[in-house]
Protein backbone atom coordinates (compact mmCIF):
# COMPACT_ATOMS: atom_id res chain seq x y z
CA UNK A 1 0.00 0.00 0.00
CA UNK A 2 1.34 3.45 -0.91
CA UNK A 3 2.03 6.16 1.66
CA UNK A 4 -0.77 8.25 0.11
CA UNK A 5 -3.24 5.37 0.64
CA UNK A 6 -2.10 4.75 4.21
CA UNK A 7 -2.36 8.42 5.22
CA UNK A 8 -5.73 8.77 3.47
CA UNK A 9 -7.03 5.68 5.28
CA UNK A 10 -5.82 6.99 8.65
CA UNK A 11 -7.34 10.44 8.06
CA UNK A 12 -10.62 9.18 6.65
CA UNK A 13 -10.01 11.28 3.53
CA UNK A 14 -9.91 14.58 5.43
CA UNK A 15 -7.33 17.18 6.36
CA UNK A 16 -5.99 16.03 9.72
CA UNK A 17 -5.88 19.59 11.03
CA UNK A 18 -9.07 21.29 9.79
CA UNK A 19 -11.24 18.45 8.46
CA UNK A 20 -11.47 19.74 4.87
CA UNK A 21 -12.06 17.10 2.19
CA UNK A 22 -10.76 18.90 -0.95
CA UNK A 23 -7.25 19.39 -2.35
CA UNK A 24 -5.57 16.96 0.07
CA UNK A 25 -1.91 16.00 -0.08
CA UNK A 26 0.49 14.02 2.08
CA UNK A 27 3.10 16.25 3.73
CA UNK A 28 6.14 15.21 5.77
CA UNK A 29 6.39 16.54 9.32
CA UNK A 30 10.08 17.40 9.56
CA UNK A 31 12.34 15.84 10.48
CA UNK A 32 10.66 13.04 8.55
CA UNK A 33 11.71 9.59 7.42
CA UNK A 34 8.96 9.55 4.79
CA UNK A 35 6.77 7.01 6.57
CA UNK A 36 3.18 7.06 7.82
CA UNK A 37 4.42 7.86 11.34
CA UNK A 38 6.03 11.13 10.18
CA UNK A 39 3.49 12.26 7.57
CA UNK A 40 0.20 14.14 7.71
CA UNK A 41 -2.77 14.65 5.36
CA UNK A 42 -3.24 18.39 4.76
CA UNK A 43 -5.59 20.46 2.64
CA UNK A 44 -4.18 23.16 0.39
CA UNK A 45 -5.28 25.93 2.79
CA UNK A 46 -3.50 24.46 5.84
CA UNK A 47 -0.40 23.52 3.88
CA UNK A 48 -0.02 26.90 2.18
CA UNK A 49 -0.35 28.75 5.50
CA UNK A 50 2.16 26.43 7.18
CA UNK A 51 4.64 26.96 4.33
CA UNK A 52 4.04 30.72 4.25
CA UNK A 53 3.36 32.00 7.78
CA UNK A 54 2.82 35.54 6.49
CA UNK A 55 -0.56 34.37 5.11
CA UNK A 56 -1.74 32.99 8.46
CA UNK A 57 -5.54 33.29 8.77
CA UNK A 58 -6.09 33.19 12.52
CA UNK A 59 -9.76 32.18 12.30
CA UNK A 60 -8.96 29.18 10.10
CA UNK A 61 -6.70 27.78 12.82
CA UNK A 62 -9.41 27.61 15.48
CA UNK A 63 -9.77 24.06 14.16
CA UNK A 64 -6.69 23.24 16.27
CA UNK A 65 -8.89 23.22 19.36
CA UNK A 66 -10.17 19.85 18.05
CA UNK A 67 -7.23 18.43 16.08
CA UNK A 68 -4.73 18.95 18.92
CA UNK A 69 -6.44 16.02 20.69
CA UNK A 70 -5.64 13.58 17.87
CA UNK A 71 -3.99 10.31 18.87
CA UNK A 72 -1.62 10.55 15.87
CA UNK A 73 1.83 11.96 16.70
CA UNK A 74 2.38 13.90 13.43
CA UNK A 75 -0.99 15.63 13.89
CA UNK A 76 -0.10 16.53 17.50
CA UNK A 77 3.26 17.90 16.33
CA UNK A 78 1.72 20.12 13.64
CA UNK A 79 -1.00 21.36 16.01
CA UNK A 80 1.67 22.24 18.61
CA UNK A 81 3.78 24.11 16.03
CA UNK A 82 0.80 26.03 14.64
CA UNK A 83 -0.40 26.97 18.11
CA UNK A 84 3.08 28.38 18.80
CA UNK A 85 2.92 30.38 15.55
CA UNK A 86 -0.45 31.80 16.64
CA UNK A 87 0.87 32.66 20.12
CA UNK A 88 3.69 34.63 18.46
CA UNK A 89 0.95 36.63 16.67
CA UNK A 90 -0.61 37.46 20.06
CA UNK A 91 -3.53 35.01 19.99
CA UNK A 92 -4.42 34.34 23.65
CA UNK A 93 -6.81 31.48 22.79
CA UNK A 94 -3.84 29.65 21.23
CA UNK A 95 -1.84 30.05 24.45
CA UNK A 96 -4.80 28.64 26.40
CA UNK A 97 -4.86 25.62 24.06
CA UNK A 98 -1.10 25.12 24.42
CA UNK A 99 -1.45 25.22 28.20
CA UNK A 100 -4.00 22.38 28.00
CA UNK A 101 -2.09 20.27 25.47
CA UNK A 102 -0.22 17.26 26.79
CA UNK A 103 2.35 15.53 24.58
CA UNK A 104 4.48 12.49 25.30
CA UNK A 105 8.09 13.49 25.91
CA UNK A 106 9.33 12.16 22.53
CA UNK A 107 6.48 13.86 20.62
CA UNK A 108 7.11 17.17 22.41
CA UNK A 109 10.82 16.95 21.55
CA UNK A 110 9.90 16.34 17.88
CA UNK A 111 7.45 19.25 17.91
CA UNK A 112 10.02 21.64 19.38
CA UNK A 113 12.54 20.73 16.65
CA UNK A 114 10.35 22.59 14.16
CA UNK A 115 9.99 25.78 16.18
CA UNK A 116 12.12 28.81 15.32
CA UNK A 117 15.08 29.32 17.62
CA UNK A 118 14.49 32.66 19.29
CA UNK A 119 18.19 33.02 20.13
CA UNK A 120 19.34 32.28 16.58
CA UNK A 121 21.12 34.90 14.52
CA UNK A 122 18.89 36.49 11.89
CA UNK A 123 19.28 35.61 8.21
CA UNK A 124 19.62 38.47 5.72
CA UNK A 125 19.26 38.71 1.93
CA UNK A 126 21.59 40.55 -0.44
CA UNK A 127 20.04 43.92 0.51
CA UNK A 128 20.29 43.34 4.26
CA UNK A 129 16.56 42.60 4.63
CA UNK A 130 15.85 40.02 7.33
CA UNK A 131 14.40 36.76 5.99
CA UNK A 132 11.72 34.75 7.79
CA UNK A 133 10.57 31.17 7.23
CA UNK A 134 7.93 31.14 4.52
CA UNK A 135 9.25 34.21 2.66
CA UNK A 136 9.53 34.21 -1.13
CA UNK A 137 12.91 35.14 -2.59
CA UNK A 138 14.43 35.63 -6.05
CA UNK A 139 17.93 34.48 -6.96
CA UNK A 140 20.25 37.38 -7.82
CA UNK A 141 22.83 35.20 -9.60
CA UNK A 142 23.05 31.86 -11.39
CA UNK A 143 23.73 28.98 -9.00
CA UNK A 144 25.17 25.62 -10.05
CA UNK A 145 23.31 23.00 -8.00
CA UNK A 146 25.80 20.28 -7.14
CA UNK A 147 24.44 16.74 -7.32
CA UNK A 148 21.23 17.77 -9.09
CA UNK A 149 22.83 18.52 -12.47
CA UNK A 150 21.15 21.85 -13.18
CA UNK A 151 21.83 25.55 -12.82
CA UNK A 152 19.30 27.71 -11.00
CA UNK A 153 19.11 30.84 -13.12
CA UNK A 154 19.16 34.43 -11.88
CA UNK A 155 15.59 35.64 -11.38
CA UNK A 156 14.27 32.22 -10.31
CA UNK A 157 11.58 32.58 -7.63
CA UNK A 158 11.94 30.36 -4.55
CA UNK A 159 8.66 30.21 -2.61
CA UNK A 160 8.20 29.43 1.07
CA UNK A 161 11.83 29.24 2.14
CA UNK A 162 12.98 27.56 5.32
CA UNK A 163 15.63 28.91 7.64
CA UNK A 164 18.49 26.67 8.72
CA UNK A 165 20.65 26.56 11.82
CA UNK A 166 23.28 28.46 9.82
CA UNK A 167 22.16 32.12 9.41
CA UNK A 168 24.06 32.33 6.10
CA UNK A 169 21.93 29.59 4.47
CA UNK A 170 18.27 29.02 3.60
CA UNK A 171 16.48 26.03 2.11
CA UNK A 172 14.06 26.16 -0.80
CA UNK A 173 12.68 24.13 -3.68
CA UNK A 174 13.95 24.72 -7.18
CA UNK A 175 12.97 22.37 -10.03
CA UNK A 176 11.31 20.09 -7.47
CA UNK A 177 14.52 19.64 -5.46
CA UNK A 178 14.99 20.98 -1.93
CA UNK A 179 18.38 22.69 -1.91
CA UNK A 180 20.48 24.83 0.42
CA UNK A 181 21.00 28.34 -0.89
CA UNK A 182 23.39 31.03 0.37
CA UNK A 183 21.09 33.73 1.69
CA UNK A 184 23.12 36.64 0.27
CA UNK A 185 22.45 35.27 -3.25
CA UNK A 186 18.74 36.01 -2.78
CA UNK A 187 16.47 39.06 -2.68
CA UNK A 188 13.27 39.03 -0.61
CA UNK A 189 10.07 39.64 -2.55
Amino acid sequence: MSLESLVSERSGGTCELCGATNDLAVQPVEPSDGTLDTSIHLCHTCNSQIQNPATLDVNHWRCLNDSMWSQEAPVQVMAYRQLHALVSKGETWAQDSLDMLYLDESVEKWAKQGLPDEDAEPTFDVNGTQLQAGDNVTLVKDLVVKGANFTAKQGTMVRGIRLTSNPKHIEGKINGSMIVIIAEYCKKQ
